[in-house]
């Protein structure tokens, strides 16, 4: 049997600013956004990511508490090149650290504005296989 993990709830404590730092300033694609009288849900995947953040008003999308999410881990082919898009769209990211020569040894970090960390690691192997076929990509429209 296969097991597809496609969603992680992040908590978070504003919708609206998390939705602009994600989509805005990371680059994640913004799914839905669904605002009922009920709540408040939003959806935004990584560009060749089968897995999305997910965050919103329900309750049980506030068991946790905002910000307590850490170490999330995004993979990318070129971590100098993802490190300086962040940079230049205002995100604060730590310094690029290579603990192995070897494919995968290069990453670095960023948080959110509630706290929710982020690692980034390099995976060369991405640019030439990614999981995610390009033909496959844009489930919602994007």
């Amino acid at each position: 049997m296969d097991w597809a993990l496609e969603v992680v709830v992040l908590p978070v404590s504003d919708i609206d600013r998390s939705i602009a730092f994600y989509r805005d300033q990371v680059g994640f694609d913004l799914d839905h956004d669904t605002t009922n009288e009920h709540m408040h849900v939003v959806q935004l995947t990584p560009r060749g990511s089968g897995c999305s953040i997910v965050f919103g008003d329900l309750p049980s999308q506030r068991e946790m508490a905002p910000g307590s999410m850490k170490a999330l881990q995004l993979c990318v082919a070129d971590a100098a090149a993802a490190w300086s898009e962040l940079l230049s769209r205002g995100v604060e990211a730590s310094e690029l650290q290579s603990f192995a020569d070897q494919d995968g040894g290069t990453f670095f970090g960023f948080g959110d504005p509630d706290g929710n960390t982020w690692a980034v690691q390099e995976l060369k192997v991405r640019g030439e296989k990614p999981l995610i076929p390009f033909e496959a990509r844009g489930r919602f429209g994007a």
